[in-house]
């Protein structure tokens, strides 16, 4: 099987030492995200609310496909943890509107499927 390498997220963020909280995957308590990397909280995925991140650790992307969102047609994968393959969002490759750009490269992580870890 392999070794599994791990990321674990810095609590503090950079030399001012502020806490920060982390976003873990809610079935195996794995690092997902940090509250630094948070872009937008008014997002929808597939079961609820969502939350957009520039940059997400501990993750296995699956295939390339094509979906049609409210905001229109996007590119995505998967996104799966590493530990357990609880699938846990998408990422944006591709948007094929103008205005939806900015997603590109961008991850949404579902809320009900991660859990949050206060500083």
């Amino acid at each position: 099987m392999g070794l599994l390498f791990v990321q674990v997220l810095p609590r503090s963020d950079g030399d001012l030492g502020s806490p920060t909280a982390v976003f873990r995957c809610r079935r195996c308590r794995l690092d997902a995200a940090s509250t630094g990397d948070l872009v937008s909280r008014e997002f929808y995925g597939r079961i609820n609310r969502a939350y957009l991140f520039d940059r997400v650790v501990n993750i296995t992307l699956g295939p390339i496909e094509e979906r049609n969102f409210t905001t229109g047609r996007h590119t995505v994968n998967d996104i799966y943890c590493i530990c357990c393959q609880e699938m846990l969002g998408w990422r944006y490759e591709k948007a094929y509107v103008g205005s939806q750009k900015y997603k590109e490269g961008k991850f949404i992580l579902e809320r009900t499927l991660m859990c949050k870890e206060a500083p």
